[in-house]
């Protein structure tokens, strides 16, 4: 029997101290992009979420090139999801001796990256997600109204 080779890496981010819906509204742009695609967009994003969310994919680069030996510019994000954590849960003092609960969420990520070269069903793609600025609209050819045959012909 035939031993698969390992074509993902994960890296696993945990206790991060964010929401993990906001995690989430990073996660989704860069699922299934390409590795030097995502460094670009994280850097470029202004939420604080993407500073360690840059953090785990380059740790997941790192891993990939370390155990599997494959190169970077190869590398997709294949997995990318977000998982509540804990909420720490402290009290702040307030007027006429009460308490105000504040609530601190936490969040799981897991980066996951695919060696694309080492995958047969992928091939030459540069990245799996569409690209978004592809033109919609086709470009319209106008007729002039004595080459159609139309009411006005010369003759």
């Amino acid at each position: 029997m035939r031993k698969k080779k390992k074509t993902e890496v994960y890296a696993l981010g945990r206790h991060i101290s964010l929401s993990a819906d906001k995690a989430r509204r990073v996660i989704d742009q860069i699922r299934g992009r390409s590795y030097e695609e995502t460094l670009m967009i994280l850097e470029l994003m202004p939420y604080r979420a993407c500073y360690p969310i840059f953090k785990l994919v380059y740790s997941a680069a790192a891993n990939a090139s370390y155990n599997m030996g494959s190169n970077e510019a190869n590398l997709v994000i294949s997995k990318a999801e977000v998982n509540e954590g804990t909420t720490v849960k402290k009290f702040k003092p307030r007027a006429r001796g009460r308490s105000y609960p504040i609530k601190r969420p936490t969040c799981h990520i897991t980066i996951g990256v695919k060696d694309i070269s080492l995958h047969d069903e992928y091939g030459q793609i540069y990245s799996l997600k569409k690209p978004r600025w592809k033109n919609k609209y086709t470009t319209m050819v106008y007729h002039d109204m004595y080459s159609i045959g139309g009411v006005w012909d010369k003759k």
